[in-house]
């Protein structure tokens, strides 16, 4: 699913977000305080946007961007070749539950929006934690239900109707803008999901609400 939509898919994370999702980037870039000469892993990377994000705020910084779908990775490439970036940022092929680095070789982590895709978030928090220093930041973007009761009801009609019609129409793919909804709909709430990144060896946990929570960054750091 995601190797067909690849093409149209920073497009449609664009429009549909209304371009915040660049922002809400930028906010875990903030959160994940990366030093200078560090080395940074942007899990299910995607396009490598927020890959991208870390090595441009952080210019002697190292950034390893994993991802399954291969064709979203070809697209990052492409990206890292016309900004000059492929000395400073990797892209590997991989599953987010079988991380290939070296444990504790990472100095921070990130993931947006791509932790409600893997079939087990639990064994990608554990992964997380192996491949991470003791003391890394870990900020990961998700999508959560708006808590302001008018707000979450717009929200609602917009995320359950007009988001999957515009996705269809612009990516040619049935199912994929459907399957986004449906996948928030199951994610736990930002109180139990703050519990399983704790019980997965982090601390300090905490659950940041972003456009009336819209979007939640969770920040943690590594034990």
């Amino acid at each position: 699913m995601f190797d067909a939509i690849a093409p149209r898919y920073d497009l449609l994370n664009r429009v549909l977000s209304a371009g915040l999702d660049q922002r809400w980037r930028q906010r875990a870039v903030d959160a994940i305080a990366l030093g200078p000469t560090a080395h940074a892993l942007d899990l299910c990377t995607g396009t490598a946007d927020l890959a991208i994000a870390i090595a441009d705020r952080n210019p002697a910084a190292r950034v390893t961007g994993v991802d399954f779908s291969g064709a979203m990775l070809r697209l990052g490439l492409g990206k890292l070749r016309s900004e000059s970036l492929g000395d400073r940022v990797r892209l590997v092929r991989g599953d987010a539950a079988m991380i290939p680095m070296a444990s504790g070789s990472c100095d921070a982590a990130t993931i947006a929006f791509g932790i409600r895709n893997v079939a087990e978030p639990e064994r990608a928090l554990a992964e997380l934690a192996r491949v991470m220093r003791p003391g890394a930041r870990l900020a990961i973007l998700e999508f959560g239900q708006p808590r302001i009761p008018g707000v979450r009801t717009l929200y609602s009609w917009y995320f359950r109707y007009l988001l999957p019609a515009i996705g269809r129409m612009v990516s040619h793919h049935d199912s994929a803008y459907s399957y986004l909804p449906a996948s928030v709909g199951t994610f736990p709430a930002p109180a139990e999901f703050a519990r399983t990144i704790e019980s997965h060896g982090f601390v300090s946990v905490d659950a940041v609400p972003l456009t009336f929570g819209i979007v939640y960054l969770y920040v943690a750091h590594r034990k």
